[in-house]
């Protein structure tokens, strides 16, 4: 009786370290999920960065969401930010580059969660090209969170979210820049005026095709 009691214990105790094990390795590295929207029953996706170190940093994560085919950088909080649908300021770190500052809103039915879809190709791109992230969040009690990240395991899961999302991301090449209206006039005036006058004629027929 004394030997099946010590083995159960012994098999309860092996179970209950590689279940720790487990949990310590997923908690140290981003992953990539999907969940249902318990209003609208339809799935979205996201890349959640592991809990920053206990007694470090605040209980901070990061989620990289695709929702309705809008991509939003989300702030996970055990505290208080703000109140519900308010802004706030936020702003992270990669490696170290400077800082960048930005504001982030509240969910209209949260206190602790907030998000940004204006910004959030800018810092997907941006978790893209460093090692470790480090932000900091300005609270409505004049309390700063702050959190620290690794950013080793981040670029598969956060690339699947934004795929989701019919994005492109940013290669490592300069993208050639837009044709801008100031170098089309400089070109312009160096034109005899036949050649304008045919440049004003091909873009009155380009301007009537689009109004059609």
């Amino acid at each position: 009786m004394k030997l099946n009691c010590l083995l159960t214990f012994q098999r309860f105790i092996l179970a209950l370290l590689i279940f720790c094990s487990f949990n310590v390795f997923a908690d140290d590295t981003w992953s990539y999920r999907q969940e249902s929207d318990r209003l609208s029953n339809r799935t979205y996706s996201f890349a959640l960065s592991p809990l920053p170190p206990r007694g470090l940093y605040d209980n901070i994560r990061l989620k990289i969401v695709c929702k309705d085919n809008a991509l939003q950088v989300v702030i996970d909080a055990d505290s208080l930010i703000a109140s519900q649908g308010s802004a706030f300021d936020f702003e992270y770190q990669i490696d170290e580059n400077p800082a960048v500052k930005l504001q982030m809103r509240t969910f209209k039915d949260s206190k602790r969660l907030g998000y940004t879809e204006e910004y959030a190709k800018r810092i997907v791109d941006d978790l893209l090209t460093g090692q470790s992230i480090f932000i900091r969040v300005n609270t409505m009690i004049r309390k700063v969170l702050s959190a620290a990240m690794p950013l080793k395991d981040a670029a598969a899961p956060i690339k699947h979210v934004v795929q989701d999302c019919g994005l492109s991301l940013s290669g490592n090449k300069a993208a050639k820049p837009a044709y801008s209206l100031s170098e089309f006039e400089q070109a312009f005036g160096k034109l005899p005026p036949d050649r304008q006058q045919q440049v004003l004629d091909q873009l009155k027929q380009i301007m009537n095709s689009i109004e059609k």
